[in-house]
């Protein structure tokens, strides 16, 4: 009889160390399956947030005023002319629409209405844009361009 117990325990041992290794195999899975749903959503989240336009959805106008008045104000007011025209407004304004000011010929002829999507491939890189403009700029940064263009958006309904 102690011999069968003796015998017995490695078994009932192995059969509860087996019970246990599946349970944590399972847990394991089910959080890895978890993690990568998880991992898949925020992926799509982040993509649908990209592809909105110029990702103003997900910029923050107070670090644009920032941002603005830093790369912005050397060529630009809000409410006067400088090298550039004002831009309080601009958004929903067609380019080269100030009266008065002197855009170049590319502008003149680009007839671009100034919204999210123009105003992002336009920070983005205004040569690529419209070539042979007047503006020398390339804002590689997109989430500096979604705060700046969010700021434009907030003074715009102002």
């Amino acid at each position: 009889m102690i011999m069968n117990s003796i015998f017995r325990a490695p078994e009932r041992c192995l059969g509860l160390a087996l019970t246990v290794f599946s349970l944590v195999i399972l847990t394991l899975l089910s959080c890895t399956s978890a993690a990568t749903t998880s991992a898949a959503a925020t992926s799509a989240t982040k993509t649908s947030v990209a592809a909105a336009a110029g990702q103003t959805d997900n910029g923050d106008p107070k670090r644009g005023q920032d941002l603005f008045q830093r790369r912005c104000t050397s060529c630009h007011n809000l409410d006067k002319e400088k090298e550039g025209p004002r831009l309080r407004g601009v958004f929903g304004r067609k380019s080269a629409s100030i009266p008065g000011f002197n855009y170049s010929d590319a502008l003149k002829g680009a007839n671009i209405t100034w919204n999210a999507d123009s105003l992002d491939k336009w920070l983005t890189d205004t040569d690529k844009f419209i070539p042979d403009n007047d503006m020398n700029l390339s804002l590689k940064d997109p989430q500096e361009r979604s705060d700046i263009i969010a700021y434009l958006k907030q003074l715009s309904s102002q």
